[in-house]
C-alpha cells in the first residue's frame, strides 16, 4: 500500500517510553479530510481517551479547509477512532490498570484513508530524559569521529 505521512509527533519518544503501538482509523467530515491531505493537521497536544466502547483522538488540531466556507468543520472537535472492540478492551485495561497513557504518534494516509498511529506509552521522568540526550549527543560524536576518520 501506498503510505503518505502527513504528521509526526516528534516529542513522543523523548517524553514517554513507548511499550505497543496500533493502527486506528479516524472518523472524519469531508473538510477535515481534504485538510489532512493538504497536510494541515498537528497532533503534538493531543492524545486518546478511551470510553466503554469507544476510543476519541482529543485536542489534535485539523486546519479548516479554505473552501469549505460555512460547511467547515470545528479545528479541535473529539474525532472518533477505529479500532476493533479487543483493541479497546485492551488499551481501556492497560490504562486502568498499568497506569499508561494513549497518544498518537503519526498520522498518515494509507489508501486513500486517514490512519492514525497511536501507542501505549509510560511518561518518562527528569533523569530519563537526561539519559537519552547524553545517548543522542554521544551517537552524534561516535558519528562526527567516524566521519573525520575517513578522510
Amino acid at each position: 500500500m501506498n503510505i503518505k505521512i502527513v504528521s509526526t509527533n516528534r516529542k513522543a519518544k523523548f517524553e514517554y517510553f513507548l511499550l505497543d503501538q496500533f493502527e486506528a482509523g479516524i472518523s472524519l467530515k469531508g473538510s477535515e479530510i481534504k485538510s489532512i491531505r493538504a497536510g494541515q493537521i498537528s497532533i503534538k497536544e493531543a492524545y486518546i481517551r478511551v470510553d466503554e466502547h469507544e476510543a476519541w483522538l482529543m485536542e489534535a488540531h485539523v486546519a479548516p479547509y479554505a473552501e469549505a466556507n460555512r460547511y467547515n468543520h470545528e479545528p479541535r472537535r473529539p474525532r472518533q477512532l477505529l479500532l476493533h472492540k479487543r483493541e479497546i478492551r485492551k488499551l481501556r485495561d492497560s490504562i486502568r490498570k498499568k497506569g499508561l497513557t494513549i497518544i498518537p504518534t503519526k498520522v498518515y494516509l494509507k489508501g486513500g484513508r486517514a490512519k492514525v498511529e497511536i501507542a501505549l506509552a509510560r511518561g518518562k521522568k527528569l533523569h530519563d530524559k537526561r539519559h537519552a540526550i547524553k545517548e543522542k549527543e554521544s551517537e552524534r560524536d561516535m558519528k562526527r569521529q567516524m566521519q573525520n576518520r575517513e578522510y
